[in-house]
This record gives structure tokens, C-alpha cells and sequence, in this order.
């Protein structure tokens, strides 16, 4: 095996799809293995030592996720657990701020994984993604596996659908193409997808088994879980946290899921992203408007911009609203036509999840 009978020791870290990604190597693993994963939302590497500590010697493989804020964080996590194989999700906006904004910087701290893991074992990362460019990937001497939808991979996913539930695609793995599905909906959570493929591929694991896990993963809550409220209102909630890269994912997975129906995006402003926030939320509401999203509501610092930047691109000022708080907003979805489909999401320190209640609470499920 090319860990030499080492105990696979998985960590993943990059700014968005984490803990998803986490869960889908953990699920497909589980299917033949005893393993030990992380607790979600535990990615501190203070919570990496006390992983350590839990390790058994009847753990067969260990998936853990490793958080940064600073440099030097990952240098801590790998401190207490030195991986063999690494994965590098992408390379976004998450704690820009403490880096001076500049992407080059946030790259190299994610870069201390890759120098810090075992250098004779795997790392994998996302060709698609045009940050990962600026990872210090060229002095590791183990393997470099990539994965990706548009260019050329290792694990490269065809046949990409919307379907009911999900995303449906096709990975080549042992020579053949095979199908997968995963139950929720994004394109970039295939890419999460495909690290795990491309993980329990190399480890042995049947196309079967590895189907089977991603099916079966542990959903995170407030991670694009889908509601289906009466009046045939389709509700989103993507509230947990929100930055550049996951902002414009959450509104791709809204104009699919909502196709020709009313859409509403009810965005919170995004945090920690320093000297580029202001940019970064011109950015999405840019970014909704050439998606053609019905209803734009706005939430929280520099909110307003998103709103602001949506009515230059074009769209109906009347439709496009900032609201200074949630009480307003409130009222505004109280009367809702049928067939609406609503994306929430926005910073933690937002508590757009008050939104998904509001709504749950108001409409109740289908």
C-alpha cells in the first residue's frame, strides 16, 4: 500500500467545504473500517490535541479537520497529529482579513499542511480552483493527486446533474466510469466528493462502498439543508457561516433548485475579510444580479452593498432591499407566493438561522 502500512491519517483543511468534505472521507471510510473522525465545528487546533488524546489503537484510519485564523495554526494542529494524507479544499476569502487580504498569504499559511504532513504521503487538491495555484506544493516529495469538473484530474467528475435529492455525476475509478450521488445540492460539493472518491479509491475501497458512504454522510445542519414548506415554498438554509467562495456556491444552488419559480436570497454580511469586505460584498451583489435572483434582502454590516451593487447591475430597486433589522425582514416574508424558493445565509455572527426559524415557524413544513 503506498502508506506503507501506516494508519491513514487524513486532515483537511481550506476555506471553504471543510467540514463536508470531512464527513464524506469519514462516511465512506466507515464503511469497512473503524475510524476516528473530529467532531464538526471542533477545528481549533486546541481540539485537534484533545483528538489526539481520544486516538485508539483500534482506530484504522483517522479524518480530521484542521481550522486556521493565523499563521502557524496548522503547524500546531500537525504538531499533535501529523497526517499522510492531506487535502487542500480551495483557497477562498475565510480569515482573509487576518492576512492583509492578500490571497498569496492565506495560500502559505494553508501551505503549512503540505509542509508539515508526511512528505512521503499524499496531498490532494482542487485543480479547478484558481487560488490553489499559489499553494507551495512544488518542494513535497510525495504524491500530488487532483481532483476537479473542468480541467484535467486524477478524479475528474462528467456528467454533472441537478436530480431530485442532490447531485448526481460519474468518477473513472478501477478503469470504468461509475455513478455517484450525494444528497445535497452544489457543484462545489462534488468536488467535496471527489476527495473522498479519490481518497477510499487509492485505499482500496469499492466504487460500491464509496456510493454508499457519500449517501450516507453526516449532513451538517445550517450547510444548504433543504426545507419543503407548505405552499410549495422551498426554503435553503445555509446559515451557518458565509464567505466570497461559499456566497456565490449557495446562489448557484438557488438558481438551479429554484429554476423558472419566484427566487428570494436573504444574504447576511460576510466577516473577517478585512481591507477587501467592502469589495467582496460589491462582488455578490454583482454576482446575484447577473443570476437574475427575483428578491434580494440584505442583512448586517456592509450588507448594504450587496444590495446596493445588485440595483447598479440592474435589477428593480424595489426588489432589491436593505434591512437594518431582522424585525423589518421579518415582515417582508410574511406574504409569500406559491412555488418561492428562499436561500438564507450569511457570517455566524449574523444569526441568519433567526430568518429559517422565522420562516419554519411561520409556513411550517409540507
Amino acid at each position: 500500500m503506498f502508506l506503507n502500512n501506516q494508519r491513514p491519517t487524513i486532515a483537511v483543511t481550506g476555506s471553504a467545504g471543510k467540514t463536508t468534505t470531512k464527513s464524506m472521507i469519514a462516511s465512506v471510510l466507515r464503511q469497512k473500517w473503524n475510524i476516528y473522525e473530529s467532531r464538526d465545528y471542533n477545528n481549533a487546533f486546541i481540539n485537534t490535541e484533545k483528538s489526539a488524546k481520544r486516538l485508539r489503537d483500534f482506530h484504522q484510519a483517522v479524518v480530521v479537520e484542521f481550522g486556521i485564523v493565523y499563521y502557524g495554526h496548522i503547524v500546531k494542529h500537525c504538531g499533535f497529529i501529523r497526517p499522510n494524507i492531506g487535502v487542500i479544499t480551495n483557497i477562498g476569502t475565510a480569515h482573509i482579513g487576518n492576512f492583509g487580504g492578500d490571497i498569496k498569504n492565506l495560500a502559505k499559511a494553508k501551505s503549512e499542511l503540505i509542509q508539515n504532513m508526511d512528505q512521503t504521503g499524499i496531498m490532494l487538491i482542487n485543480v479547478d480552483d484558481e487560488n490553489s495555484k499559489h499553494l507551495l506544493i512544488d518542494s513535497f516529495e510525495g504524491s500530488v493527486i487532483k481532483v476537479g469538473i473542468n480541467k484535467r484530474a486524477h478524479y475528474r467528475a462528467i456528467d454533472v446533474k441537478y436530480v431530485e435529492g442532490g447531485m448526481s455525476f460519474r468518477v473513472k475509478v478501477k478503469g470504468r466510469y461509475a455513478p455517484f450521488f450525494i444528497p445535497i445540492y452544489g457543484v462545489h460539493n462534488i468536488y467535496n466528493a471527489l476527495f473522498a472518491i479519490a481518497i477510499a479509491d487509492l485505499l482500496g475501497f469499492t466504487s460500491e462502498q464509496i456510493d454508499k458512504g457519500l449517501r450516507e454522510y453526516n449532513k451538517s445542519k445550517m450547510r444548504l439543508v433543504t426545507h419543503k414548506l407548505k405552499g410549495n415554498i422551498t426554503l435553503i438554509d445555509d446559515s451557518f457561516s458565509a464567505n466570497v467562495h461559499a456566497m456565490k456556491a449557495a446562489i448557484d444552488v438557488l438558481d438551479n433548485v429554484g429554476g423558472e419559480r419566484k427566487k428570494i436570497a436573504i444574504l447576511g454580511g460576510m466577516k473577517g475579510l478585512g481591507v477587501i469586505s467592502k469589495d467582496a460584498h460589491w462582488e455578490i451583489g454583482t454576482y446575484a444580479a447577473e443570476k437574475k435572483i427575483d428578491f434580494i434582502y440584505t442583512f448586517g454590516d456592509d450588507a448594504d452593498l450587496i444590495a446596493n451593487a445588485a440595483i447598479a447591475k440592474g435589477l428593480d430597486p424595489g426588489s432589491v432591499i436593505y434591512f437594518s433589522n431582522k424585525l423589518d425582514l421579518f415582515k417582508a416574508l410574511d406574504h409569500l407566493a406559491e412555488g418561492t424558493t428562499i436561500l438564507v445565509k450569511g457570517a455566524r455572527k449574523m444569526k441568519m438561522e433567526d430568518v429559517v426559524n422565522y420562516l419554519l415557524a411561520r409556513n411550517g413544513e409540507g
